[in-house]
C-alpha cells in the first residue's frame, strides 16, 4: 500500500475521531463524515445508506448528490447497485455505473453526472448496517488502496453506530439495540417466559476504534495475541492423549493463531489508523462474511474456529465478556449463538427461557431444555447481535417468537397469556391423580419422559403413571470421558429409587446422528440421520453395550427392569441385543450380583422396516414403544431439522394413522404392549387421534400430561373413531379439519 494512501487514511481516521468526540448532533455529525470521506478520496460524492428495518436502506446523508434526496430516497435490500452491496456483504466498484448489473437509475439524487462508483458495506460481526459509496464523473476504477482505505472507515462507521454517533430523526437513525423487535423463530420447547437478557458470550464493545498511537496499539496486539498463543498451546497440553479430533480443533486453533497472514492484515489496519480492538473485530467481520458464503461444512468449521479465536483475542484486550454466573439477573433468559448440555446444566433450573441463533428440535441442549421445563426457541437469526445483557425480553415457545425489547402494550398481552396458562395448570392439577378413562370406557396409561435427575419430582408432580423413556445418553454427553460403571449404578439407582413403585423404561445408549459424544471419535457421514447410530454403534461397540446392562442390573439391585434399545431396523439387530442381555445375566450370576426381580426387554419402532418384521420378533419382544420423532420422518422422508419440509408433514395425516392402526394390529396378535413416545403424544389433539386407533400408552413430556388428560376424559373414542374413518372413506388427505370439527361440536 503506497505511503500517500496510509499518510491520508490516518488523517482522515484523525479528523472522524475529531467528530466522535465533537458535540454535534447525529444528522450534522454524518453529513460533515460525508464530506470528511469526499474531501479525503477525492470523490465528488460521498453517500451514506444506512437500514430503516430489515429490508429497506435509506439515503441518511450524502456530500454531493441532491440535498433534498436524504432521507427520503429509499431501496430494498438487493435493488441497485447500492442494495446488491448491501446484500452480497461485498465490494462493488465500477468505472461504468450505468452499465453494470442491477444498476437502478434514481433521477432524485442527481447522480446521472458520475460514472465511477464504489460501494463497501457497512457491517459489524455480521450484521449489516448500511453502505457507504463515493462516486466521480471521472470513468475511473477505485484503487485497491482507495477500497482498503475506504473498507477501514466503514469499520470505524459501523463502530460509531453501535456507539450512538448517528442518532436522528427518522427510523435509519434511530438508536441500536433500543428498538422493540420482534423475532421468529423455531419452537423447541413449548411455554412462555418473560425475562431479561443474559449473553451466553457477551458481546464486546469497541468503545476506541480510532488509534491515538498506532506504535502503541501494535505493541497491545502482540501482546495479547502472545497470551492468546500461550493459552491454547496450554489447552494443547491439557488434551494431549485425548480425544483425536478435540485435538484437531486445537490444532487449528493453533494455526490461526501463529497465522502470519492474519496477524499481518491486523497490523496493517492498525498502521491505517485502527486500535488494536476494532482490527482484530475487521478482521472478525469479514470472516463471518465469508461464513455466510461458504457452503462447504469443513470450511465453515474452520472460519468459525477462527470467529472463536477472534472473540478471544477481543476479550484479552478490552477486558470485556469476563462474566460469571453470580452476575446472573433474576430472571434470565440466555441468549447465544449455540450451547452444549454441559453448559446449559450448569446454569440449571435458574433460566427462565432459551433463545438459540442456531441450536435444533433434536439437539442436546434441547433434550436438557425439556428435561428442565425451560421454554426454548431455536433458529432466531441475528438475536446475538440485536441483543444487550439486562434487555427486556419476552419468549413464546410455543409459537417461536422472541419479542426483544417489547412496547408496554406486548408486555401486557403476554402476561396476560401466562396467567392463563397458570389457570389451565390449576385445572390441570384438580385432575392429577384421577385414573385417564375416557367416556366409553377405555383405560389410557399416560407416562413421562426423563433423562435428568431434575425430571423425577415431576413423576409425582405430574399425575404421571411411570416412566415411559428414560434417556441414558445424557449421562455420557454432558461428560469429556467416558463415565464409570460405577458412575452409572449410582445415577440408575436414584432413578429407581426415586420412581419407588412405578415402571421405568430405560433406553440404551442412543448416540450418533446429531447426539456425538465429545470423547468418541466422529465419523463423517454423509446422511448421519440414517447412519451409524443407536443399537447399530452398541452393536460394534459391544464392551459399552455390556459395560451399560451392567450398570443397569446392578442399580436394579433385586428389584424390577425393563430396558429397551432403540432405533432397531431389523428383527435380527434385537436377537443379537437380547442376547448380550441374556449373556450379562450370566456373568453377573456367575460373579454373585444380585439379578433383577423381573426383566422386560423391549424396542423402540421407529423405523418402517421393524413394523414388517416376521411375526416372530412381535412374539419375542416384551413391549414395543414407537420413537414417533424418528418415524414420522421416515415415513414422511421429511428431515424434522430442515424447516424447509418439517412442516409439510401432519400426524393426523390419513396415510400415517392407518400406519399407527397397522402397527397396533400387529401387537395386539401377539399380546405385545405398545407405546407411542414423541412430541405428538404430548399435543392433546394428536395424543386423542393415537389413542382412537388404539394405542393405549403414550409417553410424553410431565408438563403435556395435564393437557392431554383432561382432552381424554371428556373423549369418545369410538365416536372419534367413526370421524377418522369417515375421512379416510372421503379421500381426505389429513383428518384433522374433520377432528377439530368434531371438537368443536363437542364444546
Amino acid at each position: 500500500m503506497a505511503d500517500g494512501t496510509e499518510t491520508e487514511s490516518r488523517k482522515l481516521l484523525g479528523r472522524l475521531r475529531e467528530e466522535m468526540a465533537s458535540e454535534a448532533a447525529g444528522q450534522e455529525r454524518l453529513d460533515r463524515i460525508t464530506h470528511l470521506i469526499a474531501d479525503s478520496i477525492r470523490a465528488e460524492v460521498c453517500s451514506v445508506y444506512l437500514f430503516r428495518d430489515e429490508d429497506t436502506l435509506e439515503l441518511c446523508a450524502t456530500e454531493g448528490l441532491t440535498p433534498e434526496a436524504v432521507h427520503k430516497t429509499r431501496m430494498r435490500m438487493g435493488e441497485g447497485l447500492v442494495g446488491r452491496v448491501a446484500k452480497s456483504g461485498k465490494v462493488v466498484n465500477t468505472a461504468d455505473a450505468p452499465s453494470a448489473k442491477g444498476f437502478r437509475y434514481m433521477p432524485e439524487t442527481g447522480e446521472e453526472r458520475f460514472s465511477s462508483f464504489l460501494g463497501v458495506p457497512v457491517q459489524r460481526l455480521g450484521q449489516k448496517l448500511g453502505v457507504l459509496v463515493v462516486q466521480s464523473r471521472e470513468a475511473r476504477e477505485f484503487s485497491a488502496d482507495e477500497v482498503y482505505a475506504l473498507e477501514v472507515v466503514a469499520m470505524v462507521l459501523a463502530e460509531m453506530a453501535e456507539l450512538g454517533a448517528f442518532i436522528g430523526e427518522g427510523a435509519a437513525l434511530s438508536p441500536l439495540h433500543q428498538q422493540s423487535i420482534l423475532l421468529r423463530g423455531g419452537p423447541a420447547q413449548e411455554g412462555s417466559a418473560e425475562g431479561h437478557v443474559w449473553l451466553h458470550e457477551p458481546r464486546v464493545v469497541v468503545t476506541n476504534p480510532i488509534a491515538d498511537d498506532p506504535q502503541r496499539e501494535q505493541e497491545r496486539l502482540a501482546e495479547a495475541v502472545e497470551e492468546l498463543r500461550v493459552g491454547v498451546d496450554k489447552m494443547l497440553e491439557i488434551s494431549k492423549g485425548g480425544d483425536s479430533e478435540q485435538l484437531q480443533v486445537l490444532e487449528a486453533y493453533r494455526m490461526f493463531a501463529n497465522s502470519k497472514g492474519w496477524m499481518r492484515r491486523m497490523e496493517e489496519d492498525i498502521t491505517l489508523g485502527l486500535s488494536a480492538e476494532a482490527a482484530v473485530e475487521k478482521e472478525q467481520s469479514q470472516a463471518r462474511a465469508r461464513m455466510s458464503q461458504v457452503t462447504d461444512p469443513y470450511l465453515r468449521e474452520r472460519l468459525a474456529d477462527l470467529d472463536d479465536l477472534s472473540n478471544r483475542l477481543l476479550r484479552i484486550l478490552t477486558g470485556q465478556g469476563n462474566t460469571n454466573s453470580a452476575d446472573l439477573p433474576p430472571d434470565p433468559i440466555l441468549i447465544a449463538r449455540n450451547i452444549g448440555p454441559g453448559d446449559l446444566l450448569e446454569y440449571g433450573r435458574s433460566l427462565k427461557g432459551i433463545v438459540l441463533e442456531e441450536g435444533s428440535v433434536g439437539s442436546h441442549a434441547t433434550i436438557v431444555a425439556r428435561a428442565l421445563a425451560i421454554p426454548l426457541v431455536v433458529h432466531v437469526g441475528r438475536i446475538t447481535t440485536e441483543a444487550l445483557n439486562g434487555d427486556h425480553v419476552l419468549v413464546d415457545g410455543d409459537h417461536g417468537v422472541v419479542h426483544l425489547r417489547p412496547e408496554d402494550t406486548v408486555v401486557s398481552a403476554f402476561r396476560d397469556k401466562i396467567a392463563m396458562q397458570a389457570k389451565a395448570q390449576e385445572r390441570y392439577a384438580s385432575i392429577r391423580d384421577t385414573p385417564t378413562v375416557t367416556r366409553d370406557g377405555e383405560r389410557i396409561n399416560l407416562v413421562m419422559n426423563a433423562g435428568l435427575m431434575a425430571d423425577l419430582p415431576s413423576l409425582h408432580n405430574s399425575g404421571a403413571e411411570g416412566v415411559g423413556l428414560f434417556r441414558t445418553e445424557l449421562q455420557f454427553l454432558i461428560r469429556n470421558q467416558m463415565p464409570k460403571r460405577s458412575e452409572l449404578v449410582t445415577q440408575y439407582q436414584r432413578v429407581l429409587d426415586a420412581a419407588g413403585d412405578m415402571r421405568v423404561v430405560f433406553r440404551t445408549l442412543d448416540i450418533g446422528s446429531d447426539k456425538v459424544l465429545p470423547y468418541m471419535k466422529h465419523v463423517a457421514e454423509p446422511n448421519p440421520a440414517l447412519g451409524w447410530r443407536a443399537i447399530r454403534v452398541g452393536l460394534d461397540k459391544r464392551g459399552v453395550m455390556r459395560m451399560q446392562l451392567q450398570a443397569l442390573m446392578r442399580a436394579a439391585n433385586g428389584r424390577p427392569l425393563t430396558l429397551m434399545f432403540p432405533f432397531v431396523a431389523q428383527a435380527e439387530e434385537f436377537r443379537e441385543a437380547r442376547w448380550e442381555v441374556n449373556k450379562t445375566i450370566e456373568r453377573e450370576k456367575r460373579l454373585g450380583h444380585v439379578l433383577p426381580e423381573s426383566l422386560e426387554v423391549g424396542a423402540m419402532l421407529e423405523t418402517p422396516s421393524l413394523a414388517f418384521a416376521p411375526q416372530k420378533f412381535f412374539d419375542e419382544v416384551d413391549f414395543i414403544s414407537i420413537g414417533g420423532n424418528d418415524l414420522k420422518q421416515f415415513f414422511f422422508a421429511a428431515d424434522r431439522e430442515n424447516e424447509l419440509v418439517r412442516r409439510r408433514y401432519d400426524t393426523l395425516n390419513v396415510s400415517f394413522l392407518t400406519f399407527m392402526e397397522r402397527i397396533v394390529e400387529r401387537c395386539n396378535a401377539s399380546n405385545t404392549p405398545l407405546s407411542f413416545c414423541g412430541e405428538d403424544a404430548g399435543r392433546p389433539v394428536e395424543a386423542l387421534c393415537l389413542a382412537a386407533m388404539g394405542i393405549r400408552s403414550l409417553s410424553m413430556r410431565p408438563a403435556s400430561i395435564g393437557p392431554v388428560k383432561s382432552v381424554l376424559l371428556r373423549a369418545d373414542l369410538q365416536a372419534l373413531r367413526k370421524i377418522i374413518a369417515d375421512a379416510r372413506h372421503r379421500g381426505e388427505q389429513s383428518v384433522r379439519p374433520a377432528v377439530m370439527e368434531w371438537l368443536r361440536s363437542q364444546g
